[in-house]
């Protein structure tokens, strides 16, 4: 979605992984990090940033908001409200952070999606290179503001670009900076509020500050059905004996807008439903995607693995893997 806009709080921990080879003392070779088969080399898409312009504007009516996120969002503008170096208001600072989103993932209106994953993208430096299943895609952009790792979302991962506490956490001291930057240039408040969005292509045209003035006008109706995480799941996993803290994400289980999952929406594959941990390996972090074989309709688990700070585009390591267990559900190699 959001592609000029590439885009908080993580646990580190080692994340090993079998790409199904086997070494001379019987010792599984290492995969996820750095150690898989790689993919990358993608660059810019400009259909894809058309694509995006053009569902930006948002339908008439009532502008609905996950009650779960719509707090978090209040919270993160009223602090960044008080911290600000110009003078704006919580209210404003909160519309000003609300206003890209309905024109990011939900043309309709409807409760944007926490879990959302962008359908616009589909270059192949994003899909598993070797095909074992079309849903293994790396979608970019994650959540509410499509925080996607050429940008902003370059050192988050899917699980605190879903997270609506923690990404509005990085969103509205950021949007909130922006403006007092261009107030204090001399800027008016209108033209201070379309740099704050500058990141955002859907913004471009002028559907984010129609958004705003509909805020201004109207409020926002608040969903109680949308929660924090947007239909994703809190999880416990272990890989070869250690216990992580893990999301999973299903996208039929997403809660409100949910015309991404439909197979037709964009030409980027609807991803299988998967795992996501942060790590460290050999100094780095990483963002590791994790498909449990019964969930993608490979013959093997399939990690995907990028180090935080590098646009997905350009480097991801697959491997096939075999063994992390769910505990929470006792899915997988438990």
């Amino acid at each position: 979605m959001a592609k000029k806009q590439r885009g908080p709080g993580r646990r580190s921990a080692v994340l090993l992984a079998s790409m199904g080879l086997v070494l001379g003392l019987g010792v599984p070779a290492l995969a996820a990090g750095g150690d898989g088969v790689p993919s990358g080399g993608g660059g810019e898409n400009r259909a894809a940033d058309d694509l995006l312009r053009e569902r930006a504007w948002v339908k008439a009516g009532p502008l609905k908001f996950g009650a779960e996120p719509y707090d978090a969002v209040h919270s993160a503008a009223g602090d960044a409200a008080g911290k600000a170096d110009c003078s704006i208001s919580t209210a404003d600072a909160t519309n000003l952070v609300l206003s890209t989103t309905w024109p990011e993932v939900s043309g309709s209106g409807d409760s944007p999606s926490p879990m959302t994953m962008s359908r616009y993208d589909d270059q192949t430096a994003l899909a598993d290179p070797e095909q074992r299943s079309e849903g293994l895609f790396f979608n970019p952009g994650v959540g509410i503001w499509q925080l996607d790792s050429a940008g902003l979302g370059a050192d988050e991962t899917a699980a605190t670009a879903i997270d609506s506490v923690t990404a509005a956490g990085k969103m509205a001291p950021y949007m909130v900076g922006k403006y007092c930057s261009a107030i204090n240039a001399g800027s008016s408040a209108a033209q201070a509020r379309a740099t704050a969005w500058q990141d955002w292509h859907a913004c471009d045209q002028g559907a984010c500050e129609q958004i705003y003035e509909r805020l201004k006008a109207d409020g926002v109706t608040k969903d109680a059905t949308v929660t924090r995480y947007g239909g994703a799941e809190k999880r416990s996993c272990t890989f070869e004996g250690t216990e992580y803290d893990c999301l999973y994400v299903d996208p039929s289980a997403a809660q409100g807008e949910d015309a991404w999952t439909s197979p037709d929406f964009g030409p980027a594959p609807v991803p299988d439903p998967f795992y996501v941990f942060t790590y460290t390996k050999s100094g780095k972090d990483y963002e590791v995607r994790y498909w449990l074989k019964g969930d993608s309709g490979a013959k093997t688990d399939v990690s995907a693995s990028r180090e935080l700070g590098v646009n997905a585009r350009a480097k991801l390591y697959w491997a096939a893997e075999s063994g992390l267990c769910d505990t929470t559900t006792g899915s997988g190699n438990c």
